[in-house]
């Protein structure tokens, strides 16, 4: 009897370890990154399309940020940028009448897919609102091989960046399918700013560390809010 006791109290123990991480994980934020390429002609129905599902997705309660891009250059690329409290919330956000009723009413605007991307934290300074002038989303995709090197080139470049001046967030992002692909999320007070970070020579030495190490073309893409 002994024996079958010590066992079930082993089963139980063992349990609440693997439950632990699992409810640790579903208390975590969870991120979105979301590419949109409409057609030229279908630009101005498009931003009212995102600015209405920008505003129904702000009030649910689970948000905690909700940021609409328009892409400098290509007005009809647009990006969103989601904070949710955890992925139970962003689960809910996605299965919501008005984001079906959003993508359905996005669908025949599209010349390429909808490209929705879940994230997890990288590098995320705590309280980060995002707000700003211009903003910048550089996919990096590094080969696995180099993926630990990778990862400590970004942390250097985190830290530097985030003393340069008018930015207002610097932060990293892991795709969630693909942990050697991740997400640059930056905003900066002015697009002076921005172009003053990208020539200095720790965003330089960055992009030249990487370059070796990476799977495809430095992908960095600016921005404004709508």
């Amino acid at each position: 009897m002994r024996v079958c006791l010590t066992s079930a109290a082993g089963l139980v123990a063992l349990a609440i370890c693997f439950a632990q991480p699992a409810a640790a994980q579903m208390n975590e934020a969870s991120y979105v990154v979301t590419y949109i390429e409409v057609t030229p002609m279908a630009t101005t129905k498009a931003v009212d399309l995102l600015n209405a599902q920008a505003q129904a997705s702000r009030d649910e309660s689970g948000n905690a940020l909700y940021q609409v891009l328009q892409r400098i250059g290509r007005p009809n690329h647009f990006a969103i940028v989601e904070t949710w409290k955890n992925a139970a919330a962003q689960e809910s956000n996605a299965a919501a009448n008005h984001t079906r009723e959003f993508r359905a009413g996005l669908e025949p605007l599209l010349y390429s897919p909808y490209d929705e991307r879940l994230h997890t934290d990288l590098h995320v300074s705590a309280g980060n609102s995002g707000a700003g002038a211009i903003f910048g989303l550089t996919h990096v995709d590094i080969i696995p091989t180099g993926l630990d090197t990778g990862r400590e080139r970004i942390g250097e470049v985190v830290e530097a960046s985030r003393d340069d001046e008018g930015v207002i967030r610097f932060d990293v992002l892991t795709q969630a399918s693909r942990q050697n692909h991740m997400t640059l999320v930056e905003s900066w007070e002015s697009a002076g700013a921005q172009e003053a970070h990208s020539s200095t020579e720790h965003a330089k030495a960055f992009r030249a560390a990487l370059q070796p190490l990476s799977g495809s073309l430095y992908d960095e893409r600016l921005y404004r809010a709508l």
